[in-house]
């Protein structure tokens, strides 16, 4: 369960849910229905074992985002639950009712539960074996466990992302062939489809990227060349500056938010996912560190997207 805020709201609401599915809780203090509901939701999460996220919204605390998404479904009452997916709020419920039919509700809207998953021992030997610089070691672990579970889509999002960090684009994309069909699905997928993409346009052998110093003169002649700024950022993931291109990527959407289908706030997602580096594992109860320039990135593209 988390809790949301205006400086989590991006990365653990909207840009979370391309991932698994969030159920936002709106709640206030003084609800007495509310504290009723409360405890059934987070049984609840407990019972579908992360296949959706519980999130938590106090409406007196954060009122910019309860109100906006009451007038959306035409809501004035809470507690209030609203399901989102692929970014965006696409169901709701309103009252403190029973925990079956919060179940059916659920169930139109999360991944079946799959009890028979294997675990994830050959992806934590990988990530000990990267940790003692043992790279062909941790692709060799990683390949086996993609061939022994096709379905894993972690272990083969690590696995195309190491074949990338070694330069071995043709044998990424042959281990990621398997689910291209699942990019639209599968936000990570869809992040690794955008490196590759980066890679391809930058690659000499194509001659359609632009020189650097050629998109320089064009910004710099027209600030608002979001064409030119944008072939820079895919340049810069290309060379593996990530802040680099991700500070371009701030530049088009300081300018204009929902530029080009909101391809430069995507593709801002994309390095966030490409760079954050796997969670370190800590005490129970306790809350892994998140990394500082994966946080310090997220709250830049939050400030842009909620000013």
């Amino acid at each position: 369960m988390i809790d949301i805020t205006l400086e989590n709201f991006q990365s653990e609401l909207i840009d979370g849910s391309m991932t698994t599915p969030v159920l936002l809780d709106i709640w206030a203090e003084w609800c007495g229905p509310c504290k009723q509901l409360g405890p059934v939701l987070e049984k609840l999460e407990v019972e579908y074992a992360g296949r959706f996220t519980l999130a938590k919204l106090d409406a007196d605390k954060v009122p910019q985002i309860s109100e906006q998404l009451s007038q959306m479904f035409g809501v004035r009452s809470i507690p209030f639950c609203v399901m989102f997916k692929d970014g965006q709020p696409v169901d709701g419920f309103v009252g403190a009712i029973p925990a079956d039919q919060i179940r059916t509700f659920l169930d139109k809207h999360v991944p079946p539960g799959d009890e028979d998953a294997p675990p994830l021992d050959e992806e934590v030997s990988a990530q000990q074996a990267l940790a003692e610089g043992d790279t062909q070691g941790a692709l060799e672990k990683l390949q086996h466990a993609v061939a022994t579970d096709p379905a894993n889509d972690d272990v083969r999002f690590d696995y195309v992302k190491l074949l990338l960090q070694e330069g071995r684009t043709d044998d990424a994309k042959v281990a990621f062939a398997p689910v291209i069909a699942k990019t639209s699905l599968v936000r990570r997928f869809d992040s690794l489809q955008r490196w590759m993409d980066a890679i391809d346009f930058a690659a000499p052998a194509t001659g359609a990227a632009p020189a650097l110093a050629d998109l320089d003169g064009r910004i710099t002649a027209n600030k608002r060349d979001f064409d030119a700024r944008f072939d820079r950022a895919r340049l810069l993931m290309a060379a593996r500056r990530w802040t680099d291109a991700m500070d371009e990527l701030l530049d088009i959407l300081m300018r204009d938010k929902s530029w080009n289908e909101d391809l430069a706030r995507k593709t801002y997602i994309a390095v966030l996912d490409i760079i954050e580096p796997p969670k370190v594992k800590v005490a129970d109860g306790q809350i892994p560190p998140d990394d500082p320039t994966v946080a310090s990135y997220r709250r830049r593209l939050s400030s842009v997207v909620l000013s």
